[in-house]
């Protein structure tokens, strides 16, 4: 399919094609320098102390779960069993490293106009039991996370954020993706910058990052520093520390072509949140009051990853009548991420429980979708959507 108007675009140019002919060039083709290059621009970006590459958004949720189980901070620690509330509208790679790793979740309703947390369902949610709050930021729009710090308060919880969709976006001048002990991050051909397949992990914990190297490469310790928090201080035989495994971990390392392109894509990412967040305006400009559409709500700074429309409770529109004038004006949309996952036949695996009712996730699933926004000016598409 051809769309007038795509979900997504690409964001290279001459640049990127240069950085993977240098790669080419260079015969590296597994994680190298270029990788942690990025890593230490995306961090910087970020206004973190560490960031970990790996090959997608999906692994970074994965090795942030994870990592939690190896840590020896007992603030910090999870063990089987333990109580993770989390948003009923997400992608399914949010709930997966949840269910491998044991923990007991238990699914949150959202709000209809920010999409993210309705914030007092979460905060009655929250009981002595509840371990870990993982914070979803939907479509590019941070969470209040001022109200999350105020539930949070001082009971012994961690918050982790979801943040594939939102680089970019910040809350009361603060990156989204930092207001947790980690967060993760996206780099997938649709998201704010792409590199092939990619994904990241943010953390100013010393040890977590060091859980996350190891974790990331097959458990071994070859990637942790000398001096370190998982195995303490290595041989300085390299024979010694070629196959020495600490972590019963993964091998979701980054290809260095990745790496490469990511170095260039950093560089154009304030410019291409600019452009994201100027369509954004002229969206909410164009689509405020809408008599039968909702549009998501601005919490903060959104790095407006799409715009979601969402028919209002009392309108006669099906979502099938609005795919259908969507598509006739030229529009590819999609379902809002995976809608109510709680009633997917998957969850049935799950050791899980929904609290009090997911009424506006529901609306979400029946009766949201979403259209693209890109790196550029549409107007075009912002006409068009006007004439819904």
């Amino acid at each position: 399919m051809n769309a007038r108007f795509p979900l997504a675009t690409s964001s290279w140019g001459p640049e990127e094609k240069d950085a993977m002919l240098s790669v080419m060039d260079s015969g590296m083709f597994t994680m190298g320098p270029r990788v942690a290059r990025f890593e230490e621009d995306f961090a910087r970006y970020c206004g973190s102390r560490h960031c970990v590459m790996v090959n997608s958004g999906s692994s970074a949720n994965l090795l942030m779960v994870g990592a939690l189980f190896y840590t020896r901070n007992s603030k910090l620690k999870l063990e089987r069993g333990d109580e993770v509330i989390v948003p009923a509208v997400s992608w399914s790679t949010t709930y997966y490293p949840l269910y491998q790793y044991g923990l007991r979740i238990k699914f949150v309703d959202v709000d209809l106009e920010t999409l993210n947390y309705d914030l007092e369902q979460l905060a009655a949610a929250v009981t002595d039991r509840t371990r870990v709050i993982m914070a979803v930021n939907l479509l590019g729009n941070p969470n209040d996370f001022g109200r999350i710090r105020e539930i949070v308060a001082d009971r012994r919880i961690v918050l982790i954020e979801d943040n594939c969709e939102s680089m970019g976006a910040t809350f009361q001048g603060r990156q989204a993706g930092t207001f947790g002990v980690m967060g993760s991050f996206s780099a997938f051909f649709s998201h704010h910058i792409s590199t092939m397949e990619g994904g990241m992990v943010v953390t100013d914990d010393d040890e977590l990052h060091h859980i996350l190297l190891s974790l990331r490469a097959h458990g071994w310790t070859r990637h942790l520093p000398k001096h370190n928090l998982v195995c303490g201080t290595k041989s300085d035989d390299p024979f010694e520390e070629s196959f020495r495994f600490v972590l019963p971990g993964y091998n979701v390392r980054p290809l260095e072509m990745s790496g490469a392109i990511g170095v260039e894509q950093v560089r154009r990412l304030p410019g291409l949140i600019s452009e994201r967040r100027r369509n954004g305006a002229l969206f909410q400009a164009a689509m405020a009051g809408h008599p039968e559409l909702m549009i998501q709500r601005e919490t903060g700074e959104s790095s407006w990853f799409g715009f979601s429309l969402v028919i209002r409770p009392g309108s006669s529109m099906t979502r099938k009548q609005l795919v259908a004038k969507l598509t006739g004006l030229g529009f590819e949309c999609r379902p809002i991420v995976a809608g109510n996952f709680a009633k997917n036949e998957v969850v049935r695996y799950f050791d899980s429980e929904v609290h009090s009712s997911l009424h506006n996730a529901e609306r979400v699933d029946t009766h949201g979708l979403f259209v693209g926004n890109h790196h550029y000016p549409i107007p075009d598409a912002i006409d068009a959507l006007r004439s819904l």
